[in-house]
């Protein structure tokens, strides 16, 4: 294909036509464009401006980043330490915040689940929970209503409407009993309690009569008392005509029967709704109580809510309300496409209804915003949501939220002025970040030279981050541009703008081998439909149509729906056209390449091949099971739940789809469940993935010697029983690893050498380990040098083979371990605790704070600041375990040190 050469980011220059097919292609492609546009040949951009892939600028992000995140992260550490009971949930939010600025998903929900548990009001309980439930709505078992109960107290939706602050129950059972039934019960007590039985009052509405107990009735409020026993006409009267008081016959005979019996089961909504105005006009608590509980019983739905919510906010309906708002709230996003629910939260005089109900927040804009943007990100609602938003917000973080969002979404709408003027007022509220926003904003508007001395300002003046280098070479060219993006990757290596510029680069050069090479770089540690894209362009200027294939179905499988071509052609209509010119495989040769590429631990290829296989057989779960293993070794946990969900709908037995639900179960941290499961599955019929499920899930939640010769069992039930290669080869591998813990060496290396006759590559490492615990480390290295060879993705066996070399060898392996794959942490450690050992304080913190500065780890947290306390310097000692109890509140060795400190700080103080 044409469109393959970059001249510049904003250019598209095409490398030379390169073969039959490449034009074969462009033309179907071209008259596919005509055909679903209209237009006539004359019409159609040609062919360079329709293929020419362009390397796009990087977003700016719709969220809180600040240039020191620890700093950050360690401040909130504090206020939460500080903060009485009704400001914690709030300091939790914005932890949650800054969390997924970071891109911690994991650590969002664990702030998120906090904020719930310190959630002091129905309100903070209701949008908390519904936003843990928005968090994980993709990994549903199967598709139930939105408000069935799903364990803990923390996560039930009925806990959420029962109102006080019970931090220490949230994780507790949920007790899944409503507090409108409760309200119900406790009025029916109080209603019935001492009064007399003789009805000697008759009420009249127009010529309709109903009798009643005056004492009943003056029970209901203090106004009835006065009326029927004070100074009134009506205190002196049997007949009282009630004509004017807005209440039908139906509804007075409900309150008679109300004022004996405290109940109103019997009645329809429309007379409860009647009662429930009543009872706010004659100030009767009990009766609007019990009113207010029926009703909120009765929302049941989505359309029920948006029937009920204007009553509830008219007649501050609170139990009533909360069900409702719990019903929006929990069936987002598809809530935010009903006009009603949309005029509610948007507009001014939705959210003025919600202050006087005391049901408007920074937290509920807050997510309606995150959905809203994640929806349409140019949409009006999510301008309008990011209004009241912003009026919510009260402390700088959720000012400096609500502003940058405004102008991350006004520049998306091309509103560059506007976005200006809220990135600027964003980074008055100090979040520097938003000065990014500020430049693009200008360069938008023309003002390129502008936008560079706004960017090299943000450079000197600040403390120095990728992101800030990486936003200043969009402004300059040449030498300079590739100085600023080499900046940038050695400050932050998970960008992909600069790896996938200099790509492009050398497309434009012609270098084509190289521009593969630059884009394998972040290919090797951050699997991105982007970088597959570019990648799969490529390998057609190379005329390599089998890695093109490979590429775009791993990009499919990653992203079903993904558009190439600037979004003009599907990724799926292209890999139809492409493999009409490759050799087809059958389904026995998929098998062995499937086997090539798992022995050589390439699992881009085999996913590539899974792809293909799922093309025949689109039902087979046991295909969409390996896609999800595969697509978790690649870290991308979204896409592998979407297939291990697929492969439950597709299972061919009950007992298969057990094991997958016990997968799904066991990856979202449910593993007593996961057990469960695969003894249910069991229970059925013995197979492999039930046993060896329950031998992985109970080697992650116990491993003492009973509960190890248990998984040893399990693992050797599941050999037993029929399965492929690939699968017994991982359960070979796993039982090798028991055998190690359990010191039985000779065992664990006959498990790894079986495993490896099966072409189970990974064993490799396990046979080195065994090498090493037998003082063998010659045979270690030697073990670990052969995975290295076979193994495509080798970053952690050039890692792992340090620990079997001497010192200089094994730096030079974790540099390699390093320059592969940036985020493994375990080579920095080392390389900063052997400049420690050589008292070289300084430059150890700094080989720490390289990759603290574009990874949140508590291992590294935790290591600088032992660091820093070793160098007498308390204070950058006391912020990094700030930091690292932010990531992990429990963990042992940092809450010791962090007394420690404390007290260092507190006797220097005395």
């Amino acid at each position: 294909m044409r469109g393959l050469r970059f001249a510049d980011i904003c250019k598209g220059s095409q490398v030379h036509a390169v073969s039959p097919l490449e034009r074969t292609t462009e033309f179907r492609m071209n008259v596919e464009n005509r055909k679903l546009n209209g237009s006539t040949p004359e019409e159609t951009p040609p062919l360079s401006s329709l293929f020419v892939t362009k390397v796009r600028e990087p977003s700016i992000k719709p969220c809180l980043k600040f240039e020191d995140h620890v700093e950050t992260l360690a401040q909130i550490f504090s206020e939460i330490d500080a903060a009485s009971e009704d400001e914690k949930s709030k300091l939790y939010l914005e932890q949650s915040l800054v969390f997924r600025g970071l891109g911690e998903t994991k650590l969002v929900r664990r702030s998120l689940r906090s904020a719930r548990q310190y959630a002091t009001t129905v309100h903070e309980k209701l949008v908390y929970a519904a936003w843990l439930r928005y968090e994980k709505r993709e990994e549903e078992l199967i598709t139930t209503p939105a408000l069935n109960c799903k364990g803990r107290a923390l996560e039930c939706p009925q806990a959420a409407l029962v109102p006080g602050y019970t931090p220490h129950t949230a994780f507790d059972p949920c007790p899944c009993v409503s507090s409108y039934r409760e309200l119900e019960s406790q009025a029916t007590e109080c209603s019935t309690s001492g009064l007399e039985e003789d009805d000697d009052v008759l009420f009249f509405i127009g010529e309709e009569k109903v009798l009643c107990n005056r004492q009943r009735i003056a029970s209901l409020s203090s106004p009835f008392r006065a009326m029927l026993y004070g100074c009134f006409t009506e205190s002196r009267t049997t007949e009282i005509d009630f004509t004017h008081n807005g209440l039908s016959i139906e509804g007075m005979r409900a309150v008679a029967v109300f004022s004996r019996t405290g109940r109103l089961d019997s009645f329809p909504p429309q007379v409860v709704l009647e009662l429930l105005t009543f009872a706010n006009r004659f100030c009767c608590e009990k009766l609007k109580a019990v009113c207010d509980g029926s009703l909120a019983a009765l929302v049941r739905s989505l359309q029920d809510a948006i029937v009920f919510i204007d009553y509830a906010l008219e007649e501050n309906a609170q139990a009533l309300l909360a069900s409702c708002l719990q019903h929006f709230l929990w069936e987002l996003p598809e809530s935010l496409h009903h006009l009603e629910v949309v005029q509610l939260f948007s507009k001014f005089d939705g959210r003025r209804r919600l202050i006087m109900a005391g049901h408007s927040s920074f937290a509920l804009y807050s997510l309606l915003t995150q959905v809203a943007i994640e929806e349409s990100m140019e949409s009006d609602l999510s301008v309008c949501l990011l209004e009241r938003l912003r009026e919510t917000a009260v402390s700088p973080r959720q000012k400096a939220l609500a502003l940058h969002q405004l102008g991350c979404v006004l520049l998306a709408r091309k509103e560059y002025k506007d976005a200006q003027e809220w990135f600027e007022a964003a980074a008055v509220e100090g979040h520097t970040y938003s000065l990014v926003g500020v430049a693009r904003a200008k360069f938008k508007s023309g003002h390129r030279f502008s936008a560079y001395k706004d960017a090299t300002s943000l450079v000197c003046e600040h403390k120095s981050t990728g992101w800030m280098y990486q936003e200043r070479s969009l402004y300059c060219d040449g030498k300079e541009k590739l100085a600023d993006l080499k900046l940038a990757t050695e400050l932050d290596p998970t960008l992909t703008y600069p790896y996938k510029y200099r790509a492009a680069a050398l497309m434009d050069e012609e270098k084509v081998h190289a521009a593969i090479t630059e884009i394998n770089r972040i290919l090797g540690f951050k699997v991105t439909p982007d970088c597959l894209e570019m990648r799969f362009y490529f390998c057609l200027a190379l005329q390599d149509y089998d890695g093109a294939l490979r590429d775009i179905r791993a990009l499919l499988t990653i992203d079903p729906s993904h558009m190439m071509y600037n979004g003009r052609v599907a990724a799926e209509r292209l890999l139809h056209l492409l493999s009409e010119y490759v050799e087809q495989w059958t389904k026995a040769d998929c098998w062995m390449q499937l086997y090539d590429r798992w022995s050589s631990v390439d699992d881009i290829g085999s996913l590539a091949v899974v792809h293909q296989m799922l093309e025949s057989e689109p039902a087979k779960g046991l295909l969409r099971f390996r896609q999800s293993l595969l697509l978790l070794r690649l870290n991308c946990p979204k896409a592998a739940m979407r297939s291990l969900r697929l492969a439950r709908t597709h299972a061919s037995s009950e007992q298969e789809r057990l094991v997958y639900e016990g997968w799904i179960l066991y990856d979202t941290g449910h593993r007593e469940e996961a057990l469960q499961k695969a003894e249910e599955s069991i229970a059925i019929q013995r197979s492999f993935e039930a046993f060896f499920l329950k031998a992985y899930t109970l080697a992650d939640t116990s491993l003492d010697n009973a509960s190890s010769a248990k998984v040893v069992e399990l693992l050797e039930e599941a050999l037993k029983c029929p399965s492929d290669g690939l699968r017994k080869g991982q359960a070979l591998n796993n039982l090798g690893s028991v055998y190690v813990d359990c010191g039985k060496l000779d065992l664990a290396a006959d498990c790894y050498v079986s495993a490896l006759k099966i072409r189970h590559t990974r064993a490799h490492h396990g046979l080195a380990r065994v090498h090493y615990l037998k003082n063998d480390r010659k045979a270690a290295y030697e073990e670990m040098t052969k995975l290295i060879e076979r193994a495509r993705n080798n970053s952690s066996a050039y890692e792992k083979r340090s620990e079997y070399c001497d010192r200089d060898m094994a730096k030079a392996d974790l540099s390699m371990a390093t320059q592969l794959d940036p985020l493994r942490t375990y080579p920095y450690r080392y390389r900063a605790a052997v400049l420690m050992d050589d008292h070289r304080e300084d430059e150890a913190i700094a080989e720490l704070s390289k990759a603290i500065g574009f990874k949140v780890d508590l291992q590294l947290l935790h290591l600088r600041a032992a660091f820093h306390e070793s160098v007498g310097d308390v204070n950058s000692a006391l912020r990094d375990c700030k930091a690292a109890l932010s990531v992990d509140p429990n963990h042992f060795d940092t809450l010791n040190l962090y007394d420690r400190v404390q007290l260092h700080l507190g006797t220097h103080g005395n």
